[in-house]
C-alpha cells in the first residue's frame, strides 16, 4: 500500500490515529533547532516510525506565541529536503504543517500526502490549492495569530464559538472543491486560548465530534499542561498523555503528539476499553 493510499485508510480508520511530530524550524517550543538537518530529521522520522506513528507531520515555521512569520521561500527551503528523504526511505503517510498555498503545492510534490493548517485554509489561495491537489486536509481554529493570539484571548463561549468556526470552514471548503471526506477537524488548544478556555474544550470536545468530521487534538508538551501542572516542557510527558486518553475515551481520532511510544501505548488500552464497552 503507497502512501496516499495509507492515508486516506487511516481517515476511514475506527481506532487512535497518532501523527508524530518534526519540526524543521529553529525556535519552536519544544524542539525547536534538533532536527534543523536533513540526516537528523530523516533519523527522527523513522524512530517515530518505529514507535509506532502513523504520519509524520512536518513543520518550517513554528507557530508558538510570540514566532515571527517565516517567508514561502525559507519555509520550503525547510521542508522539501526532508520530506523528499523520508519518502526515499518509507511510505509513511506525511503531513505538512503549512498555511502557505506555495508551500502545500511543493510539499504534496515532495511527496506530503496531508495539509495540516493552523488558519483553515484561509490564506488567499489556500482553498483553491488543496481543491486542485486533491489532498485531505486539517482545518484549525485559531483566535488572532502566533504573535499575538496569547494576548487576553477572550470568548462568550469558547466550545460554541470554535464549534461555529469549524462547521462553517468545513462546509465553505466543501463548497470550493474540497472532498467532504477529506476533511479532520482541530479545536486547536493552545491557539487564541487561555487554561481555562483549554480545559472547557477539552472537558467538552465531544462537541466536536458530533460535526461528523474526524477530530484531530494538539495538546502535546503544550503551556497549558506547563500552567497547570507547573512542569516544564521537557517533563510533560504524563500530563500530555493523559489529555490524550480523556480526548480518546470522548471520540477524538487524531493525535499530535512529541511522545511518540508512550501516546501509541496509552491510546492501544484506551481504543480497548472503549471497545468492548461498546459491545456490551
Amino acid at each position: 500500500m503507497n502512501s496516499t493510499e495509507k492515508t486516506l485508510d487511516l481517515l476511514r480508520a475506527n481506532r487512535p490515529v497518532i501523527l508524530g511530530i518534526l519540526n524543521v524550524t529553529p525556535d519552536s517550543f519544544s524542539d525547536g533547532g534538533q532536527y534543523g538537518a536533513v540526516n537528523s530529521a530523516l533519523e527522527r522520522a523513522r524512530e517515530m516510525e518505529l514507535e509506532g506513528a502513523d504520519m509524520i507531520d512536518v513543520g518550517g515555521e513554528s507557530t508558538r506565541p510570540g514566532a515571527g512569520p517565516v517567508s514561502a521561500g525559507e519555509e520550503i527551503h525547510r521542508v522539501v529536503p526532508v520530506i523528499e528523504a523520508i519518502r526515499q526511505h518509507s511510505n509513511v503517510p506525511i503531513s505538512i504543517d503549512t498555511s502557505k498555498p506555495e508551500v502545500m503545492r511543493a510539499a504534496v510534490a515532495a511527496g506530503a500526502n496531508l495539509i495540516n493548517d493552523v488558519y483553515a485554509l484561509r490564506a488567499p489561495g489556500a482553498v483553491e490549492a488543496c481543491a486542485e491537489l486533491n489532498v485531505p486536509v486539517c482545518l484549525m481554529h485559531m483566535q488572532g495569530e502566533p504573535r499575538t493570539m496569547q494576548h487576553r484571548p477572550e470568548y462568550q463561549n469558547v466550545v460554541a464559538e470554535v464549534r461555529k468556526f469549524l462547521r462553517e470552514r468545513a462546509q465553505a471548503c466543501i463548497e470550493r472543491g474540497i472532498s467532504e471526506q477529506h476533511i479532520i477537524l482541530d479545536p486547536g488548544f493552545g491557539f487564541g486560548k487561555s487554561l481555562e478556555h483549554n480545559l472547557q474544550m477539552l472537558a467538552n470536545i465531544e462537541a466536536f465530534c458530533g460535526l461528523d468530521f474526524p477530530v484531530l487534538v494538539g495538546i502535546s508538551r503544550k503551556s497549558m499542561l506547563g500552567e497547570l501542572l507547573e512542569r516544564p516542557v521537557n517533563e510533560r510527558v504524563i500530563g500530555s498523555v493523559t489529555a490524550a486518553v480523556i480526548a480518546c475515551i470522548k471520540g477524538v481520532r487524531f493525535f499530535r503528539v512529541h511522545d511518540v511510544t508512550e501516546t501509541v501505548d496509552a491510546l492501544k488500552l484506551c481504543d480497548a476499553v472503549r471497545k468492548a464497552m461498546n459491545s456490551e
